[in-house]
C-alpha cells in the first residue's frame, strides 16, 4: 500500500470516528446528566428513603411553556417546606387553550445545579407525553424527595432552597399548509 492510500485511509478513519462521536454525543450527554445530576438533571427512584432528617428544605415550583404550545401551564402551589428525605407531592395545572388536541412533553431541571444529584422523582407527568383535548384542563402530580445524603456533600450540604422547573414543549407539531398548486386547466403561456 503506497503512502497516499495509507493517508487517505487514515483520514477516512478520522472522519468515521468523528461522525460516530457526533452521533453519540447527545445520548451520552443525556445519560451523563441523568447519572450525575449535572446541569440540574434530577434523579428517579422507586420509593422515598427510610431516613427522614429533622432539617427542613424549601422546594419552589416554576412552569414555562413554549410559545407555539397553546397551553397555559402553572404550578398549583408556589413552594412547599418538607423535611429532607420526606416524600413530597406537588401539582401542576395544564389547560389546552386551542381548538385542537395537542401533545406535549415536559423537560425539567432543578436549581441550584448541585441539587440535581439529590433531588429524586418517584412519579412525574414528565416521564410520558401528555395529550390534552381542546379546552381540557388537567392537574398533574409530581412525587419527589430530597435525598438525606445532601447534608453530607461538601459542596451541596448547605442547600436549603431548591427550584424545580418544567418547560412544556409541543411534540405534535402542526402540519405546514401545502403550497398552492397551479390550476392545471389554466394556460400560463404568454403569446
Amino acid at each position: 500500500m503506497n503512502r497516499n492510500n495509507r493517508t487517505l485511509l487514515q483520514l477516512l478513519g478520522v472522519v468515521v470516528v468523528m461522525g460516530a462521536l457526533s452521533w453519540a454525543a447527545v445520548p451520552f450527554y443525556s445519560w451523563f446528566c441523568k447519572v450525575t445530576g449535572y446541569g440540574g438533571t434530577t434523579m428517579t427512584a422507586e420509593t422515598a428513603p427510610d431516613v427522614v432528617l429533622d432539617e427542613k428544605i424549601r422546594v419552589r415550583f416554576d412552569a414555562n411553556v413554549d410559545p407555539d404550545m397553546g397551553w397555559t401551564f402553572r404550578p398549583m402551589q408556589r413552594e412547599v417546606m418538607l423535611n429532607i428525605g420526606e416524600n413530597g407531592l406537588a401539582f401542576y395545572e395544564a389547560v389546552n387553550n386551542t381548538d385542537e388536541p395537542i401533545t406535549g412533553t415536559a423537560s425539567y431541571n432543578v436549581a441550584p445545579d448541585l441539587a440535581g444529584y439529590y433531588f429524586s422523582k418517584i412519579e412525574c407527568f414528565c416521564f410520558t407525553e401528555q395529550t390534552l383535548q381542546p379546552g381540557e384542563r388537567v392537574e398533574m402530580p409530581v412525587s419527589f424527595f430530597v435525598d438525606p445524603e445532601l447534608v453530607n456533600d461538601r459542596d451541596a450540604g448547605r442547600i436549603r432552597d431548591i427550584t424545580l422547573s418544567y418547560t412544556f414543549h409541543r411534540t405534535d407539531k402542526p402540519a405546514r399548509p401545502a403550497q398552492a398548486a397551479l390550476d392545471a386547466g389554466r394556460n400560463t403561456n404568454v403569446n
